[in-house]
């Protein structure tokens, strides 16, 4: 993808005519703009909405430096600004406000990111005799490639309870940039004492508009969570197939594999309950 430049005009002195924000926001991502935009944008991609603030602290920018460029990005259409959603009591005081990516912002980068990795996956497919055999090609590296985030998230996921690996598994990729949160959800028997099941929700998915082409890969990470959970899960949405959230349901611990689905769930396409079970049983390495 070709990164945006930097714009090193002197304070003080009219920029010129060819370093105007551009109309679209194809054009900011791939034309003469600063780096360091390239990066606050990126940034919002892979951590979700965030505030001036937060930019500048994951950055390493000053707040009024982050603003300029936010506000470049505003112009372009590739940010938005809201206020920022508030969970419980709210203080005093006015929410603070927050930067989101547009659906232009999103997609400025996905089509620069996404041809590449296409066109890596087809390779790898075609260099494997393609059929058949070169969709296990793409399994394969899908497997390896969510291996080793899986191993990342190992020692975090092993350190919680039983009951709160989910959670766990949540903190590790919401800190890779996937937003993922928890919801706990009443158990399919009528019995009162019978521990709940969660959701396991992704908010964010950096690798969504590839998915809808090689499946693969949303099969690989339900593997993995299998595997980091220690129990059969079932995807029950994703992104990548046109849902708003990828939607993993874990059940309670102690809980017998089924392939009885939550009430109104469907399984994402290109997977099935007896091919997540099986994956369960295999090993990280």
């Amino acid at each position: 993808m070709k990164n945006i430049r930097e714009h090193t005009a002197p304070l003080g002195e009219p920029e010129a005519p060819d370093c105007a924000v551009p109309a679209t926001g194809a054009d900011v991502l791939a034309e003469g703009h600063p780096a360091t935009r390239d990066r606050v944008a990126r940034s919002i991609l892979d951590h979700g909405p965030s505030s001036a603030a937060d930019l500048a602290a994951r950055l390493g920018l000053t707040a009024a430096a982050v603003r300029r460029h936010l506000d470049g990005l505003a112009a372009a259409g590739l940010v938005v600004s809201r206020e920022q959603r508030v969970h419980g009591s709210r203080g005093r005081g006015r929410p603070a406000k927050v930067f989101a990516l547009t659906d232009s912002g999103r997609s400025a980068f996905y089509q620069a990111y996404d041809q590449l990795a296409a066109e890596a996956l087809r390779w790898i497919s075609e260099a494997a005799g393609g059929g058949r055999a070169g969709e296990e090609a793409i399994a394969a590296f899908a497997r390896a490639r969510l291996a080793k985030q899986g191993e990342r998230y190992q020692d975090e996921v092993g350190r919680a309870g039983a009951e709160q690996r989910a959670e766990a598994l949540a903190r590790a990729l919401s800190a890779d940039g996937y937003a993922a949160t928890v919801r706990r959800v009443p158990p399919a028997s009528a019995a009162p004492a019978a521990p709940a099941g969660a959701q396991l929700c992704q908010h964010h998915c950096p690798v969504a508009h590839i998915a809808e082409q090689f499946p693969q890969l949303c099969e690989a990470e339900t593997e993995v969570f299998s595997q980091l959970l220690g129990t059969h899960v079932q995807r029950l949405a994703t992104i990548a197939h046109g849902d708003g959230v990828c939607t993993t349901y874990v059940p309670a611990s102690g809980a017998a594999p089924s392939s009885s689905r939550t009430p109104g769930a469907a399984p994402t396409a290109g997977t099935s309950p007896n091919e997540n079970g099986s994956s369960a049983r295999r090993n990280l390495a």
